[in-house]
């Protein structure tokens, strides 16, 4: 058995791998995303159009061999039938009354749901159930139908606006957001991928069903969780609570189900600190609270990436001083680079560059310390192109 959980870790590891050499600036991402369907909790991509959301998602869940796969753009027009399972037309003709479930919600084992809070008034109490239970109630009523779902990916461009969608999002236990391309570098070869011939084919690591349902009914619920990571989860508690960032009993108990999945995608037997990173994902209600959670998070769990943070505050401080110049003399903002801008992201890039290496070694994510360093260098390039008047195409080989 322990073999078979060893395969399936590896196997899982390869395809986040895989996918995150495919998706540029989306390693945490995709990780994040296994670690939910590990779990059996669902998960919400919140970003602006274009970001790849659909795509990420599609290409995740094609991994799983044998899985059936169901996928919907909901409008606030879709009906409960469209999603679960149409009337038979044919049975109608007949005097008979039912549905066709095939190919449907109803019989798929993981889901992905776009434009989740555009969900129709008529179908908000099946959603619901179909996402906390995993049932689905007839229309023509009946026992109810219990849905074989191991998880839902869900997407959405905004956040809920009213009672009814606020109620689907409070059931999606990770939020994760995304945005567009930072680093200059990942943006160019996005680019040369439009225009360049087709690339060989990728390796494509895949996962048998029967073997991720094994994983989180048994696998994953066999972790174990250390006292010292109790501790540190009710230290992390109280220190939200003192910023008025509270999360439900629910919501804390059910994130313990996400620190045995990042452990078990690890290969570990018990639950580690640096599993709590998987929390910013899950203990903010609104965008604005994600970085207050991340550096509560960090601050236990990741020293190194909460020094990032704190570089991160500088290059934004820098990009706000950019943007405030906007319309001044060149040498105005050449004076402003040679002061101020050069000397610093110059020193966040380099000490970036040693908190990575120290957090590498010390077997620790390098997640947020990648995502800042992404930061430092598309502030960088704007600077040498918007302060400096250097030709883009130039740009690349000063990064």
């Amino acid at each position: 058995m322990a073999g078979d959980a060893d395969d399936t870790a590896g196997r899982l590891r390869a395809v986040c791998e895989e996918l995150s050499d495919r998706f540029f600036e989306r390693d945490d991402v995709v990780r994040t995303l296994v670690v939910t369907l590990l779990a059996g909790q669902h998960s919400l991509v919140l970003g602006p159009p274009g970001t790849a959301k659909s795509e990420l998602a599609r290409e995740l869940t094609g991994r799983i061999d044998g899985a059936a796969y169901w996928e919907i753009l909901l409008s606030k027009f879709t009906a409960p039938t469209r999603m679960f399972g149409p009337i038979d037309v044919a049975a109608l003709a007949r005097g008979e009354y039912r549905q066709v479930y095939d190919g449907r919600a109803t019989t798929a084992h993981v889901a992905f749901i776009d434009e989740i809070f555009k969900c129709s008034t008529a179908a908000l109490n099946e959603t619901l159930g179909y996402l906390n239970e995993r049932i689905y109630h007839p229309e023509n009523g009946g026992a109810p139908i219990h849905c074989p779902l191991i998880g839902a990916i869900t997407a959405s461009n905004e956040l809920p606006e009213g009672e009814d969608s606020a109620a689907i999002y409070d059931r999606l236990l990770v939020r994760i957001e995304v945005g567009y391309l930072e680093d200059p570098s990942n943006f160019a070869a996005l680019v040369r991928s439009a225009v360049g011939r087709p690339a060989e084919p990728a390796p494509r690591t895949t996962v048998e069903l029967a073997a991720l349902q094994q994983a989180v009914t048994e696998g994953v619920p066999a972790v174990a969780v250390p006292d010292a990571v109790v501790d540190a989860v009710v230290t992390l508690r109280a220190a939200l609570r003192r910023k008025e960032l509270v999360a439900s009993d629910r919501r804390w108990r059910q994130a313990v189900g996400l620190l045995q999945a990042s452990a078990y995608l690890d290969g570990r037997t018990a639950v580690a600190e640096t599993d709590l990173s998987v929390l910013t994902h899950v203990l903010w209600d609104s965008p604005a609270q994600r970085p207050l959670v991340e550096r509560e998070v960090l601050n236990l769990v990741n020293p190194d990436a909460k020094e990032a943070l704190d570089l991160a505050d500088v290059i934004d401080e820098l990009e706000a001083q950019l943007d405030a110049m906007a319309g001044q003399s060149r040498e105005a903002l050449s004076e402003w680079v040679i002061k101020n801008a050069h000397h610093k992201l110059a020193g966040a890039g380099k000490r970036l560059e040693r908190l990575r290496a120290e957090a590498a070694g010390a077997g620790r994510s390098t997640a947020t310390i990648d995502r800042v360093t992404g930061r430092q260098r598309a502030v960088r390039a704007r600077v040498l192109t918007e302060a400096l008047g250097m030709d883009a195409s130039m740009v690349q080989t000063q990064l």
